[in-house]
């Protein structure tokens, strides 16, 4: 990938040279800044990445791969976050900042979930490349078993995988087809907003930490109160998160969220290890309360050009509900999902790595790495 000439091409060429001859930065100029994400974006980056000590570097096609200038140096990258704050709802000083998420639009260019955090005392950031519109279920690849979820009127869906397989581009793409096809009102918590809604049949609240309250279980908690039909919690993290939203889907509402879990089995340790209380106690709330989990993985397409998703499915029959209630005595969650394939949509890792192997989207090899992961 070749990312030569950010610093000589465009009309900020010449204000980087001088710069960088009077030992300032050129990032002290935003648009110079803009520059190099719009070179990073028009390339296909899904995230931009600036540390002291390399060049400015581009995630595309799952790949790490830098821009052919010079290194960074404190001064840039604290330069560049400066421009990011600034644009900020909520007033942070970077000498404040040891981790700190937030988003970041530039107009003709496109919004970025950025994430500004300190490295070896230096400030580093990494921007996630947020599409102009809401994806389509169908553009996706997701499975059928998405669109089934997005229509249930209650109950607990997660979307759940490691950071950057498309959990959140899923959840939007749900709301979005929930937004055209039904009348409902939907509250959103992101850390950042990501993807703008606009209210077409439905009306859709989006609520950003820090700006727009102080934590997603406070926010959870009070979107009780604001009449939601649904409820999209972007990332359950603790314990009183958990409880709060296995109560709204107890209480007649379809809540949407995500966690860092790798597959489906290991969610459900994960929630159970998560959530305070009676151990039994939680398997029968989360048993009557879930509806389904999707598992996400994008691996590198055959033909090297972008990825594709392989996924694994789980919905909330009957039989899930008693395996996960008393896994003793009953069939493990990975044999359901075997055999409710052709039913109810369910499907393994392995199912749809093999599918895609045949289909010759994906190399046997990357294949069969995604079955043993």
């Amino acid at each position: 990938m070749d990312f030569r000439g950010v610093r000589r091409s465009g009309i900020l060429g010449a204000m980087a040279d001088d710069a960088v001859h009077g030992g300032q930065t050129p990032f002290v100029a935003e648009g110079y800044f803009h520059q190099l994400l719009q070179k990073a974006v028009a390339a296909g980056a899904s995230d931009v990445h600036l540390k002291v000590g390399q060049p400015p570097g581009a995630r595309v096609g799952g790949s790490l791969v830098f821009f052919r200038v010079d290194k960074l140096r404190a001064v840039d990258t604290e330069a560049a976050a400066q421009h990011v704050l600034r644009r900020h709802r909520v007033h942070v000083a970077i000498d404040e900042v040891k981790e700190h998420d937030l988003g970041y639009e530039v107009p003709g260019i496109g919004r970025f979930r950025v994430n500004i955090y300190r490295q070896r005392g230096s400030v580093a950031i990494v921007m996630r490349v947020i599409p102009p519109r809401v994806p389509r279920l169908e553009d996706l690849g997701v499975p059928a078993a998405c669109r089934t979820l997005a229509t249930k009127d209650r109950g607990l869906v997660l979307c759940v995988g490691a950071a950057g397989n498309g959990k959140s581009t899923t959840l939007a793409a749900m709301i979005d087809f929930m937004n055209h096809t039904t009348h409902k009102h939907v509250v959103t918590i992101e850390d950042p907003i990501e993807y703008l809604h606009e209210d077409d049949l439905c009306s859709i609240s989006q609520r950003e930490i820090g700006a727009d309250t102080a934590s997603f279980a406070s926010a959870l908690r009070a979107a009780l109160r604001q009449d939601p039909d649904v409820i999209q919690v972007g990332e359950i993290r603790d314990a009183e998160t958990m409880d709060i939203a296995l109560k709204a889907a107890e209480t007649g509402h379809l809540v949407l969220s995500t966690l860092h879990t790798p597959d489906v089995a290991r969610t459900v340790h994960r929630i159970l290890a998560l959530a305070e209380g009676d151990p039994q106690e939680i398997r029968e709330r989360l048993a009557g309360a879930l509806q389904g989990i999707v598992a996400q993985r994008l691996l590198p397409r055959a033909s090297g050009q972008g990825r594709v998703l392989a996924a694994e499915v789980l919905i909330g029959t009957g039989s899930v509900r008693e395996t996960i209630k008393r896994p003793e005595g009953n069939p493990p969650l990975k044999e359901l999902m075997e055999q409710g394939g052709s039913l109810y949509g369910m499907q393994t890792f392995e199912m749809h790595a093999k599918d895609l192997i045949r289909e010759g989207l994906v190399d046997r090899e990357v294949g069969r790495g995604a079955m043993g992961f």
